[in-house]
């Protein structure tokens, strides 16, 4: 085997690692959530809403309700971020797919809600850190962040009370405001995500910057 292909091979995995663990983290948020009668925001709270509405199968919604937001990715984020998002979403159903076959100790809801938010927003800024999402409000957030710069976490804010607004008639008032909880303490991880992420990003550029500056002093 040659050098350069054992070397895309090792990239590869590299890419692939983060993401599947951005999966797993985000599948576990769900699951906690899922047992604390709590909602989440995005896509997948608002199938995880349907599904408790319509009683339907949550991965089968899931899959559906990307479908349009997937032909917009491949129209402006390109073939490669959207092949990877769809690999993250089919990964994801398949994960939460499993749930009720995992055992679940009794969690107080406040501390259920809070850790599958934190799982959730950590697991969601893994796949954008690794150019994938979990497809819908998470597609919208990043063509909105690149293209007219604002901020994914309150894109995805939005979004997240809709799904709120669509769940007020399946869930109790106590589930809802947990529920406020959860998707507050997600979009909270995924503004501080982007707004670190772009400072580094801005520190390069300066330091970039500076050395082209002095190479061209030193002449």
């Amino acid at each position: 085997m040659r050098p350069t292909t054992v070397t895309k091979m090792k990239a590869r995995r590299t890419k692939w690692l983060p993401i599947a663990i951005g999966c797993f983290l985000t599948a576990a948020g769900l699951i906690m959530l899922k047992h604390a009668q709590v909602v989440t925001g995005g896509t997948a709270g608002l199938s995880l809403s349907l599904a408790h509405i319509f009683h339907l199968k949550f991965h089968y919604l899931l899959l559906m309700i990307n479908a349009p937001f997937l032909v917009f990715s491949y129209a402006v984020m390109g073939r490669a971020f959207t092949l990877r998002t769809i690999i993250a979403i089919a990964l994801l159903s398949l994960l939460t797919s499993a749930y009720p076959l995992i055992p679940y100790p009794p969690v107080p809801p406040l501390i259920g809600a809070t850790a599958g938010g934190i799982l959730i927003g950590t697991g969601v800024c893994l796949l954008f850190q690794y150019g994938a999402s979990l497809g819908g409000s998470n597609i919208l957030a990043l063509y909105l962040g690149r293209r007219y710069r604002i901020n994914p976490g309150k894109t995805n804010f939005l979004f997240d009370c809709f799904v709120l607004l669509i769940s007020l008639s399946a869930y109790s008032l106590t589930s809802i405001v947990l529920s406020a909880i959860s998707i507050a303490v997600t979009s909270a991880i995924i503004a501080i995500y982007k707004k670190t992420n772009s400072e580094h990003r801005h520190k390069d550029l300066r330091s970039l910057k500076a050395v082209l500056h002095n190479k061209r002093s030193d002449r």
